[in-house]
Parts: C-alpha cells; sequence; structure tokens
C-alpha cells in the first residue's frame, strides 16, 4: 500500500514565509461533507506520504464540515473517531456540526438543518426516508435521539474551535480581521465568509479554513482556503505543512467513480 504512493506527493511543492515548528508535519483536510469515499482514501495516502518522509511530529486536522449534503456522514464520523486512536487527529467544529447539534432541541435551527443536507445525515445514521417525510420536528427530534448515538454526540461537541501551530491558524469558516485571534468569537470561526474573504492585509498568522468553496486551492497570502466542494465535486483537499514548504494533496472522484489520490498542482 505504502509503495503504491511513496514518490507520489513529494514533486509539487512551494516555500512561503510562514513556517511550521522544526521535526513537524500538519496535514490539514477540508470539508469532507459526508464523502467517507474520498476520506478514506486520503486517509491511505496520507498516511503513506507519511511513512515515506523523515521522521516528524504529525498533526491530521480535519477543518470541519464533516457532515451533512454528503451519503455517509456517519462513516466520516466514525472514520475520523478511529483514526484518532492511532494518530495525532485534531478536529475542527464547522457550522454543519453546529447546526447538526442545535437541532436536537431547536426546531428553526433543525428547519435550516434539514434544507442544507442534514436529511442525508439522518439517513446515514438508519433513519429511514419514509419516517422522515410526514414526521413533524418533534417526531424528527425524537428520531435523531433514537437514531445518533451518545457518543457521536459528545465526540461533536467536543471538537475545537481553532489550533495554532507555527505561523498557521486553522480554523473553520475565517476570522474577523478588525479583531485579535484571542477575541474571535465562535460564531464568527464558524460562519464568517465577508470581510475576512476579501481582506488582503496579513493577519498575523497564515489563516488556513474550509468553508467557502472554490473550485482551486486559494492562496491569498495571509489565507489558504481548501474547500474544494467535495459533495459535489468529488475533489477533497489536504494542505501539507513542513518548515516552510507548502504542498497538496487530493483525492478525486472520477467520471467513472474510481477514486484517486494524486498531487495537487499549485498555481502559478
Amino acid at each position: 500500500m505504502f509503495a503504491r504512493f511513496k514518490q507520489l506527493f513529494k514533486d509539487d511543492q512551494e516555500e512561503s514565509g510562514a513556517a511550521i515548528p522544526p521535526d513537524q508535519r500538519v496535514y490539514a483536510i477540508g470539508d469532507v461533507h459526508g464523502r467517507l469515499d474520498l476520506l478514506e482514501l486520503m486517509v491511505e495516502a496520507i498516511e503513506a506520504d507519511d511513512h515515506s518522509a523523515a521522521a516528524a511530529e504529525t498533526t491530521i486536522i480535519l477543518l470541519g464540515d464533516l457532515v451533512d449534503r454528503g451519503p455517509d456522514s456517519a462513516g466520516v464520523i466514525e472514520l475520523a473517531r478511529e483514526w484518532q486512536q492511532r494518530r495525532q487527529v485534531r478536529v475542527i467544529a464547522g457550522n454543519h456540526e453546529e447546526m447538526f447539534l442545535t437541532s436536537f432541541n431547536n426546531d428553526d435551527m433543525l428547519r435550516h438543518f434539514l434544507r442544507h443536507g442534514g436529511r442525508e445525515t439522518l439517513l446515514s445514521f438508519g433513519v429511514t426516508p419514509e419516517a422522515l417525510k410526514s414526521a413533524t420536528f418533534e417526531e424528527v427530534q425524537a428520531l435523531m435521539a433514537e437514531a445518533v448515538p451518545h457518543e457521536i454526540r459528545a465526540f461533536l461537541e467536543s471538537l475545537e474551535d481553532m489550533i495554532a501551530i507555527g505561523d498557521y491558524l486553522f480554523v473553520h469558516a475565517g476570522i474577523d480581521p478588525a479583531l485579535p485571534v484571542e477575541e474571535q468569537p465562535v460564531e464568527t470561526l464558524r460562519w464568517i465568509r465577508e470581510p475576512f474573504l476579501s481582506h488582503s492585509a496579513p493577519h498575523g498568522p497564515v489563516v488556513v479554513h474550509g468553508h467557502s468553496i472554490t473550485k482551486e486551492v486559494e492562496d491569498r497570502g495571509n489565507r489558504i482556503g481548501i474547500d474544494t466542494g467535495a459533495y459535489a465535486s468529488g475533489r477533497l483537499t489536504a494542505l501539507v505543512l513542513e518548515g516552510t514548504q507548502r504542498r497538496y494533496l487530493e483525492t478525486v472522484e472520477e467520471e467513472d467513480g474510481t477514486i484517486l489520490a494524486r498531487p495537487r498542482a499549485i498555481a502559478a
């Protein structure tokens, strides 16, 4: 398995001014949104890449939005939890995890959740389409409480809001450019788009984020967006950081349904 990937991901990399501390390596994975198939191969690719590289303290970061929209949110959560048992895997809470958890007790959020991919999440936990079709919000919440194990809810409630490593800050959506990092509201970290996306001045750390879908990785110097829309595009992206080097991995669903892992080209 490892030989298959040994040299695949080493060729396309770039130097940056920002750095990860010596003898560390970071893999940051964009929004998965229920695409277990893409995440499974990404796990395999990262394990192979890390195995073939020099020894380092390796941290893997999932940037949030594990759930909703794609077909197997339950499987994605289970894989993330299993990976944590054998690796330093840290998971950030996205706005879709927030919607999911709040929906257990809030009708307004449940309505929002179901409109934005929550139905697929509930189906992945074994709730049937027939049960959902005619259920009231109260009945849907009862179905959720029965179908989603307590340990899964506890796992989602334990997710982090931000992670700082070296010159990088990892969040789900972004930050408010007007506020210091330590004063960022959780709502901002999970939901913001503007004025974060259009802000061109340095933030201090380089902010690595998902949440806002782009066709290609969006490296603006002060931020790097790596949500390439896995649930719709069939493309899941990971950023690899080591020293001052940056490179990218991706797992991609081809037209025939085959899932491939490959290096992602760095835009000129």
